[in-house]
């Protein structure tokens, strides 16, 4: 056990919920989740992380701490994106166990015992896969797509269809939040740590109220994320790719001098001429794309600079997430 409580009723328990502009939500997210976490018996606290948002939910996070303690809060100092700010929760949480969830209530509160059931049988990271999702078609189309896709390209096994939403033990956190790399893909991280991991099925929900914050450009930048910081396939295919392009066409110049040499005649073919540039100078590109996605990675983290700043802390001001620097705390 390593010095770990494996009940839950002798635990502390820490929740990790990064918040944007979600001010039509927050009053039943404080329902539900004081109701959930109430129902366990064990002493708990929720780190809400304001991701730097426009909207209301900054003053509606304090009046939450002020009215119920348990309820602390994070104010970054601008929106640095779901994963900082789940990061960021990360290290400000102390418990026994952390759980991350999103504010929006489609990872329902109520399954916050059956993480927490798994955990007391001895694991570690418990991750709650999505069996169904109250989505657009394509917007699901395409999660299952990349899920599969990074499934098959990561050199460390990866749920399926499991997102940000489970519970990490102590000793495992303490892992995950010693790892240096700056530009997180917290589930990835979460998978490559090891130890004892089990998923946890459920059916997502709709949306409380309001909208999805990622769009179609922020989600196809968190798979990028994933993939390149997970797997070099991607350089190994574009590599094989050039070779077998190569390949083909010398074997290909050899059949025309051939031809030339046995039957004579003029070489001519324009068309297929440009075809083949064309479709030389496309693979070109993309080859020089994969690696400047790499180069990028690389660019981001030489810089070094921190993964979020926080403005503000509210009941957290014992502690400080460590790639921060904080202004001040309440």
């Amino acid at each position: 056990m390593h010095g770990e409580p494996r009940s839950a009723r002798e635990a502390q328990v820490s929740v990790v919920v990064p918040v944007y502009n979600e001010e039509t939500v927050l009053p039943e997210l404080r329902r539900r989740l004081g109701a959930a976490l109430a129902g366990l018996g064990a002493g708990f606290e929720v780190i809400l992380v304001d991701d730097g948002s426009s909207d209301a939910s900054a003053g509606m996070l304090d009046r939450m701490h002020e009215e119920d303690p348990h309820f602390k809060c994070v104010h970054l100092s601008r929106n640095f994106g779901h994963q900082a700010a789940v990061t960021a929760g990360l290290e400000f949480a102390s418990g026994d166990v952390t759980c991350v969830m999103d504010a929006d209530l489609q990872d329902p509160p109520e399954l916050l015992a059956s993480l927490l059931s798994e955990w007391e049988k001895g694991s570690d990271v418990v991750y709650a896969i999505r069996r169904g999702r109250k989505e657009h078609w394509a917007r699901v189309a395409l999660y299952d797509l990349f899920y599969r896709v990074l499934s098959r390209l990561s050199t460390i096994p990866m749920p399926l269809d499991a997102g940000d939403f489970c519970l990490i033990s102590r000793r495992a956190l303490d892992e995950l939040n010693r790892l240096p790399e700056k530009d997180r893909y917290v589930r990835g991280l979460r998978a490559w740590v090891g130890f004892r991991q089990t998923g946890v099925a459920y059916e997502r929900d709709a949306r409380h109220a309001g909208k999805s914050k990622y769009s179609l450009i922020g989600l196809t930048r968190l798979a990028l994320n994933g993939i390149i910081s997970f797997s070099d396939k991607p350089l190994v295919y574009v590599t094989l790719a050039g070779l077998g392009v190569s390949v083909l066409a010398s074997l290909y110049g050899s059949y025309l001098v051939l031809t030339k040499l046995l039957f004579g005649g003029i070489i001519t073919g324009y068309s297929s001429l440009m075809g083949a540039v064309l479709f030389l100078s496309g693979i070109q590109l993309l080859a020089l794309g994969v690696v400047g996605l790499y180069l990028s990675k690389i660019f981001n983290e030489v810089k070094a600079r921190p993964t979020y700043i926080v403005r503000e802390t509210r009941g957290l001001e014992a502690r400080r997430g460590r790639r921060s620097s904080s202004e001040g705390s309440v």
